[in-house]
């Protein structure tokens, strides 16, 4: 298939290979579960419920792994709000943002060490499972400045997990090493797009908003939103999305 040419050194070392995938429930992590089954893995999906604003993006992940056929999808209760302020998604003192973010400006929708935490609980279970690779869908392009999104973080933790596993330490070949991947780091979203209905995701399935209702219906209005509506448009693609603003 054209669209995974591109990744090939990600594809499993040996066939029945097991990867966890960090799965939101939104655009980017749907693509990266597709990509990741025509890889030839055995996926084990990983979501968070943690503390976030709505619980749509949760659903949406559920019907995301039952759809693409992850072999195993767990929803782990994390609630960063009892300890990790700071967030517009995770305090409800901060209101979600609805202009863009300035350049080089993290935005408050940045939930403080996230990714970091995320990856963490996937590196014990990929390690717990048997297997060596972990795949999420980070993105350098079309993203909003979060520092646990660049090419560097993704390497740095690489690092670490080789450093920090018994898997990691006893390897001594880079084929037996754990790997970190983010497929789509350097894509646009419109690429991303173009690559999930390739690899046959229904993005009519994900949910994207930070600030969702209950039926997964999108505000259109935040950041999330607007990258999102605009990578259909410059994909050429009809947008799945359900607005709130035209259902009222």
């Amino acid at each position: 298939m054209a669209a995974i040419q591109q990744f090939s050194e990600m594809r499993a070392r040996q066939t029945g290979d097991k990867a966890v995938v960090l799965l939101s429930g939104g655009l980017d992590s749907a693509t990266v579960l597709a990509l990741a089954k025509q890889l030839g893995y055995q996926v084990y999906a990983l979501s968070f419920r943690y503390g976030q604003r709505h619980s749509s993006e949760l659903d949406a992940a559920s019907r995301v792994a039952t759809t693409l056929g992850a072999d195993r999808h767990e929803i782990i209760d994390l609630d960063l709000r009892r300890f990790v302020g700071g967030s517009a998604l995770t305090d409800d003192q901060y209101a979600v943002p609805t202009s863009p973010s300035q350049k080089d400006e993290i935005p408050i929708t940045y939930v403080p060490a996230r990714n970091t935490i995320m990856l963490s609980v996937a590196l014990g279970w990929i390690e717990a499972l048997g297997g060596r690779d972990i795949f999420f869908g980070a993105n350098a392009v079309d993203y909003s400045g979060y520092p646990d999104c660049r090419p560097e973080y993704v390497a740095a933790f690489e690092k670490m997990a080789n450093l920090a596993t018994k898997a990691g330490v006893e390897a001594h070949t880079p084929e037996t090493m754990m790997r970190i991947h983010a497929p789509i780091i350097k894509m646009s979203k419109a690429q991303i797009i173009q690559t999930g209905l390739q690899l046959g995701v229904d993005f009519s399935q994900t949910v994207s908003c930070y600030q969702a209702n209950s039926k997964g219906q999108a505000c259109g209005v935040c950041e999330s939103c607007r990258l999102r509506a605009q990578g259909f448009k410059d994909a050429g693609v009809l947008d799945p999305t359900i607005y709130i603003a035209v259902n009222q």
